[in-house]
């Protein structure tokens, strides 16, 4: 396995860092990223960017705002947060697998002192039932990246300030707040690695999993971008990243909707209907799956909308490439009911 260091600490550099090397660069072993943000919002690939923010609270304190590539929820980070990313190939990996993924952080977290860390739920990593970590995973050209974060000393106040969680979700987890579930990983910890920056933090995680005493031993094992790399990621970040259309997109004029919380992830679907007819629709939500859910929209725009034109439509589609864990019955039961 191949380490790579992000030196930015902008999210819209260290995302494009991420699919510059995922769909430009062949390595011989699995790549691990490591990256560091600055006060950054990054909504899933599948959400309504407007509906996930608190907007003001986000102009007036300077935080960025971005979209990922994949799916799952908002996540707010700063430089107490420390994330990672896995690159494999996709045949080595099954899509939505996030337990195996992230069992080397798991373990190197362990041998840190936090023991109770486990993962839980669909793509979580708790520790004493709080989450201090949410993982999401995006495959194309036959590779799979699966990134997470670490929140180390993450400032929690500004993080539920900044985001707006839908209540249904709130209430499906059984508690009364966001503040309520979440923690960082740093009291957890062993006394000795309490007083870490987030940078010492970083080094130590790499120390523990490749199981050195000194990052000089896996010297070999990492990759520094090249000026040649740096060119290609600016131009991503800002065809991509720093996109307006890409990060808030252009919403129509829904006339219904139709949201549940499923074990899986929350559909959350916008139809507007003209003389009987799908005219447009349009899913948001923190879902997974491998395959771009606009595929589906365009499959189903133009069909009579009722629960057997519905079933019709779907039956020629395998609708867990666009929802992971969500079946096409509850699929036409939300979207019909």
């Amino acid at each position: 396995m191949y380490y790579v260091v992000m030196p930015k600490r902008d999210i819209r550099d260290n995302l494009a860092t991420e699919q510059y090397l995922m769909n430009q660069k062949s390595f011989d072993e699995p790549l691990l990223l490591f990256y560091i943000e600055a006060p950054c919002i990054i909504v899933g690939r599948n959400q309504n960017t407007f509906e996930e923010i608190n907007q003001t609270y986000v102009e007036e304190h300077g935080i960025t705002v971005t979209r990922r590539l994949s799916g799952g929820g908002a996540v707010y980070q700063d430089l107490g947060n420390l994330c990672f990313s896995f690159v494999v190939d996709a045949k080595d990996q099954t899509f939505g697998d996030f337990k195996s993924f992230v069992q080397p952080i798991v373990t190197a977290l362990q041998k840190m002192g936090a023991s109770s860390v486990e993962v839980s739920g669909r793509n979580d990593i708790l520790v004493d039932g709080k989450k201090f970590s949410g993982n999401a995973m995006y495959t194309r050209n036959g590779k799979t990246f699966s990134h997470g974060t670490l929140s180390f000393d993450v400032d929690l106040d500004v993080l539920t300030k900044a985001l707006n969680v839908p209540a249904d979700k709130i209430a499906s987890k059984g508690i009364k707040s966001i503040r309520s579930r979440v923690t960082n990983i740093k009291p957890y910890l062993r006394p000795e690695f309490q007083g870490l920056t987030t940078e010492q933090f970083r080094d130590r995680l790499i120390k523990e999993i490749f199981g050195v005493a000194d990052l000089a031993e896996v010297a070999d094992k990492e990759y520094r971008l090249t000026a040649e790399d740096q060119a290609a990621i600016d131009l991503i970040a800002q065809d991509t990243y720093r996109n307006w259309n890409w990060v808030y997109g252009k919403n129509p004029q829904f006339s219904i909707q139709k949201r549940k919380h499923f074990d899986y992830g929350t559909i959350d679907a916008r139809m507007l209907v003209e003389n009987g007819r799908i005219k447009a629709i349009t899913f948001f939500g923190d879902f997974f799956g491998p395959q771009d859910v606009h595929e589906l929209a365009d499959h189903l725009t133009g069909i009579i909308y009722d629960r057997g034109h519905l079933t019709t439509a779907l039956a020629k589609l395998d609708v867990s490439q666009y929802f992971t864990g969500i079946s096409q019955e509850q699929l036409i039961d939300l979207l019909a009911q």
